[in-house]
């Protein structure tokens, strides 16, 4: 379970107010806090600092080593967010190289949220990337590590190679990332990486060899969450599938939720916390408290069971995702509903790949279930008002 600062901070990133998130991330069970952009030299805005990966000198006077034995003080791993494939012009590193940077000789440079692409299959430049990270992660004792990339190439040029096979940067490049990523996870086997790429836009099946998840979208708004989810799990594990929990109102779409069901829907995946946890008064503490210690409680069913689908909320008045246990024992059930429509019958969510014999009994109430009846009859959707959510535990007996 991991806390990420973005949501809560975006670039006013200091020592003093990531060690207050943190306090509150280990007291509600966190077990990664990530300081996300914003932690690196000239990094004030989106327009500087991209390039020049050492902590900035005015927010950590004295480096990230107070901050990160804090966080492990607390209990917690200490994780950082990177984008290493990318330069603002901004940058020492740019106005040092400005070469390194994919480029035609005679055409502008195409700045996306003002930054360049490092030319990553030139054998200097990702020579640089693995020392400057490998650097990084030997200074500090770092075991989370979110690798992002925030932006489409444009002029994929390459001058110094014009007439030796130019486009081959297509192959070489991710060639060189990967030989990153399979070095760094050599020399520092303790750290995790998330794959991130302006949401879920890099999570082929080579990166998710080199990755312990990655990122499923930049749309945090629980609702649109639940569709999204539901597409990635047709292609990839729960278990790779990053969630936060973020703040309500959502700042992208303006919804409101409760708190409940945000965290019902992240739980769906690789739970983590993106709100801004100093506005969550002791009450919404206390509730984030008790959820997380309830998906720690299934998270081995939910990232190594075997999923069903067994309700669309695309289709149907209710969504809802179950994780049966690789031996049959434990069912995990979680749904989510959309305001209610007049006319709309009530839903039963019929389970699947239980034992038609057994007996199930639901660990909250109590009550008992016949394995056959759950899989024709079903259960019976669960009632509350709009945007209401629900987890349901099974144990078989």
């Amino acid at each position: 379970v991991l806390y990420n600062s973005w949501e809560a901070t975006g670039f006013a990133v200091s020592e003093d107010g990531q060690a207050r998130l943190a306090e509150l991330a280990a007291q509600i069970g966190v077990e990664c806090f990530v300081v996300d952009d914003g932690w690196f030299a000239g990094r004030s805005n989106d327009r500087a600092g991209l390039g020049d990966w050492m902590p900035d000198p005015v927010k950590f006077p004295s480096g990230l080593t107070p901050l990160i034995e804090r966080v492990h003080a607390l209990g917690m791993r200490f994780g950082l967010w990177v984008e290493p494939e990318m330069v603002n012009p901004d940058s020492d590193l740019y106005r040092a190289h400005p070469d390194w940077v994919y480029h035609f000789a005679n055409r502008a440079r195409t700045q996306r949220r003002n930054q360049l692409v490092l030319n990553l299959a030139r054998p200097d430049v990702a020579d640089w990337v693995f020392r400057t990270l490998d650097g990084l992660l030997s200074a500090n004792d770092i075991g989370f590590v979110k690798w992002d990339m925030n932006r489409p190439f444009s002029e994929p040029g390459w001058p110094a190679q014009a007439g030796h096979n130019p486009e081959r940067i297509w192959t070489e490049h991710v060639r060189n990332l990967y030989a990153i990523l399979d070095g760094l996870r050599a020399a520092h086997p303790g750290t995790d990486f998330e794959s991130c790429s302006g949401g879920g836009g890099r999570v082929d099946l080579g990166i998710l060899g080199r990755v312990q998840q990655v990122w499923t979208s930049d749309n945090t708004d629980a609702w649109d969450r639940v569709a999204i989810q539901e597409g990635f799990t047709q292609v990839y594990p729960a278990q790779v599938m990053a969630a936060w929990v973020t703040d309500s109102p959502n700042f992208l779409t303006g919804r409101r939720l409760p708190l409940s069901f945000r965290f019902h829907v992240a739980m769906a995946g690789a739970l983590g916390i993106g709100g801004d946890l100093l506005r969550w008064d002791a009450a919404e503490l206390d509730e984030a408290a008790r959820l997380v210690a309830g998906y720690k409680e299934i998270r081995p069913v939910v990232q190594r069971g075997s999923l069903y689908r067994v309700a669309s909320a695309r289709t149907d008045p209710v969504g809802a995702s179950e994780y049966l246990a690789a031996d049959g024992s434990e069912v995990v059930v979680l749904c989510w509903w959309s305001p209610a429509q007049l006319g709309k019958r009530l839903f039963r969510l019929r389970l699947a790949g239980l034992d038609p014999g057994a007996r199930y009994t639901d660990v909250d109430s109590g009550a008992e279930h016949v394995g056959g009846a759950l899989m024709n009859v079903g259960l019976e959707q669960p009632g509350g008002g709009d945007f209401g959510s629900a987890l349901i535990r099974l144990r078989r007996g």
